[in-house]
């Protein structure tokens, strides 16, 4: 049997034998020498609507009698070879018209889960962009409601914990936010935090402090998309005046090297998405990466997959491509896998579980 921390019983010898507390934030688990099938990780940068998959764009479109813009599968497929981040939320905002019910959202979900437990997430923290719904004439209730009733289940489903983070447009206004967060507390959401996304360049974190130091008092978590296409500035104002305590993306904090001390010293988590850098252009090509770089450095980096339905790929993906292309070593994923679990916003009860579980992963 287990105990709720994970920790297998083993008879008079558990019992003669303390079990040290786990520390609250290592840095790093230790690695297990061998491991087997997929790591145990959280997922921390994941729009839920950006694994929207072709097909499922197809049935939920019939199922709403929606005529799409794509003859077929393969004509929306050729859609997909995006020149920047703009390029790619042109597609990604267009899909979401065969989104309009509560069961959509919730298929959309369910579709996902089952596809992250397969890629050996455990734990997931999941954004959603309401304000992309609300601007469809879609009930916040609707969206909301929807994926929240399948995160109540995930774990019994799935195997995999969940967390909601509200996630708000950059380039629309700060008080537009404001008032989308004053509904979501109103109806008492069940939102664990709230992130900034889409469009970086020209909308940089000091257009959204009202909007954080809000979330701070209703006791919401923070993390902003930052150092993606914006520059490095990005990160350090979303650390200071926006108060995050998670960086979405962050490679450009490469670009300076007291910054990366900063963020070093700061144990600060760094969510990154290989897979989504190379198709945005953000890097050239995988092998071009600053991940190995990041961890040269002793920076505190994840592996997410972002928009999987997108980009090319799930969390298994993102890992099996960076073995394949940079040599990604086996002690370097699972540090980062540690990494995930430390860095997510779960209960210290949960990481220590999901650490126990990486542990025994290599046996």
């Amino acid at each position: 049997m287990e105990t709720n921390d994970g920790v297998a019983a083993t008879g008079d010898a558990a019992a003669d034998s303390p079990v040290p507390p786990a520390p609250e934030s290592p840095a790093f688990a230790e690695v297990p020498e061998e491991v087997h099938g997929p790591l145990p990780v959280a997922e921390l940068h994941l729009h839920i609507e950006g694994t929207l998959e072709p097909g499922l764009i197809f049935d939920l479109a019939e199922r709403n009698g929606i005529q799409l813009p794509y003859a077929d599968l393969d004509e929306l497929r050729s859609r997909y070879e995006f020149t920047d981040l703009q390029s790619f939320l042109d597609l990604y905002y267009a899909n979401m018209a065969v989104l309009r019910t509560k069961q959509d959202f919730a298929d959309m979900t369910r579709a996902y889960l089952a596809r992250a437990a397969l890629a050996g997430v455990r734990h997931a923290e999941i954004m959603l962009d309401p304000q992309a719904h609300l601007s469809r004439g879609v009930a916040l209730e609707t969206c909301v409601n929807g994926v929240a009733s399948v995160l109540a289940v995930s774990e019994e489903e799935f195997g995999i914990s969940t967390l909601l983070i509200a996630a708000f447009l950059r380039d629309l206004t700060e008080d537009a936010a404001l008032e989308v967060l004053e509904k979501l507390l109103a109806m008492n959401a069940p939102i664990a935090g709230i992130g900034l996304d889409s469009a970086e360049v020209g909308n940089p974190p000091a257009k959204f402090e009202r909007l954080f130091a809000r979330a701070k008092d209703a006791g919401l978590r923070r993390t902003a998309h930052a150092g993606e296409e914006g520059p490095p500035s990005y990160i350090i104002d979303a650390l200071d005046l926006l108060d995050v305590e998670r960086i979405d993306h962050g490679i450009r904090c490469m670009e300076d090297p007291d910054l990366v001390e900063r963020l070093v010293q700061e144990l600060t988590p760094l969510t990154v998405c290989p897979l989504s850098n190379v198709r945005l252009r953000a890097v050239d090509t995988l092998a071009d990466h600053p991940l190995p770089a990041m961890l040269a450095a002793g920076l505190n980096v994840s592996v997410n997959s972002d928009d999987p339905a997108y980009f090319g790929g799930y969390v298994d993906d993102n890992f099996a491509q960076l073995k394949s292309v940079i040599g990604l070593s086996e002690f370097d994923c699972v540090r980062m896998a540690a990494n995930s679990i430390r860095s997510s916003f779960a209960s210290e009860e949960r990481k220590s579980e999901l650490l126990a579980e990486l542990a025994a992963s290599g046996h």
